[in-house]
């Protein structure tokens, strides 16, 4: 019986190990939005802190403003926090698969925590993101 070629089960362990790599792409273009967004929340909230003087009547409008700035950022950061965790959780899944083509041993047995700790990781950053932009627009539907 003939064996496969080191290059034909190196490329296809490449295959494999590449399969992931296509949500990577996903997870770093949320992770591209998350930062921009958190870099408007920080211009903005720089620019507040500037407006405010003492004996202002539009002092206290300001400060909710900055409170709710405040708020997104915290969002913001863990979203970021948790993408990041997500992107490197699919990296040791990418490596994981990469190597688990060259043993003997089962590998899914690290593969599937790996991976369901990247979509957990992945889902509360999302919903971090709602909740930030749930904020940012409630000046829109009425009050902050």
């Amino acid at each position: 019986m003939l064996t496969e070629l080191p290059v034909t089960a190196i490329a296809h362990a490449i295959q494999l190990a590449v399969a992931p790599v296509f949500l990577l792409t996903g997870v770093a273009g949320i992770l591209s939005v998350l930062t921009s967004r958190l870099a408007r929340i920080i211009d903005r909230s720089r620019f507040l802190q500037g407006q405010l003087l003492p004996a202002d009547e539009t002092e206290q409008t300001i400060r909710i403003e900055l409170k709710s700035l405040r708020q997104r950022a915290s969002l913001i950061h863990w979203a970021i926090g948790l993408c990041t965790t997500c992107l490197l959780l699919i990296c040791a899944v990418v490596a994981v698969l990469f190597l688990g083509s060259f043993v003997t041993h089962d590998i899914t047995v690290v593969i599937a925590p790996l991976f369901v700790a990247a979509m957990l990781c992945l889902t509360v950053a999302l919903l971090n993101f709602i909740g930030e932009i749930y904020l940012a627009t409630a000046h829109v539907r009425g009050g902050l």
